[in-house]
């Protein structure tokens, strides 16, 4: 039943998302990606995992391009393996992968995230990510020894008053939204 309720609450996210204006979306990711960047400074994090965005995900390229030419933050991103990722350093170029998300070549380091940025569908009354359901974020995070900083991003919130989440999946300690 839970999974029924979840499903149609992502279909209603996504088509939420996707008739958002262009212009309006383009305004929108730039107040996420600064709110982003003040939380950044905040937490102080060594190595952050960000991700390429797809067309209804907010807009951190700025914010990946920002952080580089800082150079005081490790930026790294999703590469697709198996029914996961791993988190690999961000460099150019990109390559399509997986789903038509683009990622850099693959990497060997291995080293401990501080916080990641993870982009969402919606959220439960919990706070539980919804993603797209192939669930490679909530295995990614379960089958660390560690829990970094979570930090959920979307243009618009989407929030549901029922809880919908499955046991294993990943709960925000911040949600930052336009």
């Amino acid at each position: 039943m839970i999974e029924s309720h979840k499903s149609d609450f992502r279909k209603s996210c996504i088509n939420r998302l996707k008739f958002k204006s262009h212009f309006a979306k383009i305004k929108k990711d730039k107040i996420v990606v600064e709110k982003l960047f003040k939380t950044i400074c905040m937490l102080k994090p060594k190595r952050l995992l960000l991700y390429i965005p797809m067309d209804m995900e907010v807009n951190v390229l700025p914010l990946i391009k920002l952080l580089r030419k800082e150079g005081k933050i490790e930026v790294y991103v999703p590469y697709m393996i198996g029914d996961s990722f791993k988190a690999v350093k961000y460099r150019l170029p990109l390559k399509k992968g997986r789903f038509g998300i683009k990622e850099p070549n693959n990497s060997f380091v291995q080293k401990k995230l501080d916080a990641a940025i993870i982009p969402i569908v919606g959220i439960d009354a919990q706070y539980k990510r919804i993603g797209f359901g192939a669930g490679m974020y909530d295995r990614f995070f379960d089958r660390l020894s560690y829990k970094p900083t979570l930090i959920f991003t979307q243009t618009i919130l989407c929030k549901s008053d029922q809880n919908l989440s499955n046991k294993y999946d990943i709960q925000a300690d911040y949600i930052i939204t336009s």
